[in-house]
């Protein structure tokens, strides 16, 4: 390795100005020449032992510049792993929020089902709970059927779990039809006039006032009959049910 590579430029330099001072010794006497080549090591000496310093500093900045790039690597890398587990997170979030969202339309739609929506029966509009309709619309299958029994304990059944249903009305009127098709007149007319007494204006109501009449009939009571046709007429006198009630009255003796 050269001298230029082991010392910096002033350490050459003074080299050089040393091997000068030597060959020029003759110029000057022995102890002045003694003294400028002693000054000329110090110089020499003061030289290494600074750039040795120097080096020694610049080897330490260059280990802790080292240190620092490992650190600022170590902190990179941890703040990709936390960027990754963030998005992961954020991921896991939007999945609960989505659930929760969805969980709650299917609680809504649940809670839906229990509650009370409006109906449209026989004329007659109101909110209902979907058992009532269920049970309603059940019953009036059996009926439809002919199991005119089994639909009149259908019927009677809804009545007492629902009494202030507004299914009501229409269901004592097809408890009396099936009351009627088992020969049950006497049960059939008390639901009959149940309707007339409760629900006067039901769409339903003419024909129960008939249906009563009918009853009447079978169980030959025709003074009784002639009298709720006549009721019926008076009552209701723009119905189809009054058009049947004056031809009933024509033909009763």
């Amino acid at each position: 390795m050269s001298l230029v590579r082991r010392f910096p430029r002033s350490v050459a330099l003074a080299a050089l100005a040393l091997c000068s001072g030597v060959s020029h010794a003759a110029l000057f006497e022995d102890s002045d020449a003694r003294h400028a080549i002693i000054e000329l090591r110090q110089r020499v000496d003061q030289l290494t032992q600074s750039n040795s310093r120097n080096g020694e500093d610049t080897s330490q900045v260059r280990r802790s510049l080292l240190d620092f790039q490992a650190q600022l690597d170590g902190v990179r890398n941890e703040v990709a792993t936390l960027r990754g587990e963030n998005e992961a997170l954020r991921r896991q979030v939007a999945e609960l929020q989505r659930g929760q969202k969805d969980l709650a339309k299917g609680m809504d739609d649940r809670l839906r089902q229990f509650e009370p929506s409006a109906v449209n029966v026989d004329g007659q509009e109101f909110k209902a709970d979907p058992a009532e309709k269920t049970d309603f619309d059940a019953a009036l299958n059996v009926f439809r059927s002919g199991k005119f029994a089994d639909a009149a304990q259908a019927f009677s059944g809804f009545v007492q779990r629902y009494p202030n249903s507004g299914y009501v009305p229409s269901a004592r009127f097809w408890l009396g039809n099936a009351q009627y098709a088992n020969r049950d007149y006497k049960s059939a007319i008390d639901n009959f006039k149940l309707i007339l007494t409760t629900a006067p204006k039901h769409m339903r109501a003419p024909d129960a006032a008939l249906s009563i009449a009918n009853c009447q009939i079978e169980l030959k009571d025709t003074k009784g009959a002639r009298k709720t046709l006549e009721d019926l007429v008076k009552s209701y006198p723009d119905t189809e049910a009054a058009k049947a009630a004056k031809e009933r009255l024509s033909k009763l003796k």
